[in-house]
């Protein structure tokens, strides 16, 4: 903890020197030092330093609360005058407890005002941008909510940790992200605006996506309306389509990556693990290791493939999808090994046998999404649409719908083996016809029978001519 959330924190004792501690002296032949203070004069400087703190501590809280909004200037002066007894006899220690006794902030919002004091003091800012608030940390990076100064907009401001400022995989990584975002400009995608370093920091800064994620959602509710899953699941896969028509692969669709402001449209973000589907030689120096996240991974990932295209992110948007209809992951285990050992040998549990309530259009297509092999999966988001549309439109996925292939395929087999024996019956009379009359033009009695009235006509006709004449 930094020594700005020590003194910003009203509910931890400050540690303070302990006066009975043995007196120094100066070396022999030295200056004699000043005799070590009283106790009472001990006190009185501890208190002095302490009051001191708070009076400065209280000075940027009262700038932060005003320029957040969180407060107007009168009430800050308000609760200043509450601490320093000139309203009333002071019974809050410090700015912060009068805010909150007089319901101006909340506890949570002095929580955020502290997260952007300790970025102010461990020198994490960025020129042309004022820190709003820690909107979440990871294990590679810290978000900040910042204004961009000068389009006065809300952004967002990924910042990579100083210790890992000095890795040049971690760097180049972080750099990469924003390179792949800045390649894709699409409404389902949260959008790249800059990325530099600032001091030892590097940022990014990207588009502030006022809301939640799939996975707040979920662990909220546990699962999904199946027409609402439908629908983040097709604004994922046009976000997903986007990016594979410009060669980028995600890599890393999961619930946490997946967000939804307050109109409702879906945000596909986090692009840290993009890569171009073109790109081989990265592509190499990465063979044979896994890359995603264990519950969502898909198996090419896993066994660390070169080829790997978009029937990856299809596979992980399925278990995402998976997991919102159902309320559970699609394998899971002790750890990572375990769930991604599943993820290649395990058969899926139908997500209409966990979720009964859910119709059998979605499951067909969660479960061609999430085939073992990537051949037998959707294998562009175009054809993976046509599905998702269709099912949320009440209707069956006609690429996904193998039962009802396979029953007119049946009907067709059935139908034309039931029609084979009168076929058969039919050719068999018409070739007995064919033969019939064969046989009477090679017959001789036949011959002599078609000579003689031959004869008997051309008889017939030299009589009547002599008759005429």
């Amino acid at each position: 903890m930094t020594q700005a959330s020590r003194e910003f924190d009203p509910d931890k004792t400050v540690p303070v020197a302990d006066p009975n501690a043995p007196a120094r002296f100066a070396p022999q032949g030295g200056e004699a030092p000043p005799p070590p203070p009283s106790v009472a004069e001990t006190e009185e400087q501890i208190q002095a330093a302490a009051k001191s703190n708070e009076t400065n501590l209280d000075t940027l809280i009262g700038r932060l609360v005003v320029e957040t909004g969180l407060a107007t200037p009168e009430e800050v002066q308000h609760c200043l005058e509450m601490v320093q007894g000139t309203i009333e006899p002071a019974v809050q220690r410090s700015l912060a407890h009068a805010l909150v006794a007089n319901e101006f902030v909340t506890k949570r919002q002095i929580a955020r005002l502290k997260q952007i004091l300790e970025a102010e003091r461990s020198g994490q800012t960025i020129p042309g941008y004022k820190l709003l608030g820690k909107l979440g940390a990871g294990a590679m990076a810290t978000v900040f909510k910042a204004k961009q100064l000068s389009l006065d907009r809300t952004v967002a401001i990924k910042i990579l940790p100083k210790k890992f400022g000095q890795n040049p995989q971690f760097v180049e990584r972080f750099y990469a992200e924003g390179r792949a975002a800045a390649q894709l400009n699409h409404p389902n995608i949260v959008q790249a605006y800059d990325v530099g370093k600032a001091g030892e920091y590097h940022f990014f800064v990207m588009e502030y996506v006022e809301g939640r994620t799939v996975y707040d959602d979920i662990v909220k509710h546990k699962r999904f309306p199946e027409r609402e899953a439908v629908d983040i699941a097709i604004q994922c896969a046009e976000a997903l389509q986007h990016a594979h028509e410009r060669g980028l692969i995600h890599r890393d669709i999961k619930p946490k990556n997946v967000m939804i402001n307050r109109e409702g449209v879906v945000k596909v973000a986090d692009l840290g693990l993009a890569r171009a589907i073109s790109d081989k030689e990265a592509a190499e120096a990465e063979q044979g290791k896994a890359f995603g996240t264990p519950y969502y991974i898909s198996p090419e990932q896993i066994r660390g493939e070169v080829n790997v295209g978009p029937p990856t992110d299809i596979y992980s948007l399925g278990a995402t999808l998976y997991h919102m209809v159902t309320g559970s992951v699609p394998f899971d285990g002790k750890n990572p090994s375990s769930v991604m050992h599943k993820h290649l040998k395990s058969e899926l549990v139908p997500p209409d046998q966990v979720n009964p309530k859910l119709s059998s259009g979605v499951a067909e297509v969660i479960e061609m999404m999430m085939a073992k092999s990537a051949s037998k999966r959707y294998q562009t988001c175009r054809d993976l649409l046509i599905d998702l549309k269709a099912v949320r439109d009440g209707h069956s996925p006609p690429l996904a719908h193998k039962d009802a292939f396979d029953a007119q395929a049946l009907a067709s087999v059935v139908e034309a083996e039931a029609a084979a024996p009168a076929q058969q019956a039919l050719d068999r009379e018409a070739e007995l016809k064919r033969d019939r009359k064969r046989h009477m033009v090679r017959d001789p009695l036949f011959i002599a029978l078609v000579v003689t009235l031959a004869v008997s006509l051309l008889f017939n006709v030299i009589l009547f001519v002599a008759r005429l004449g």
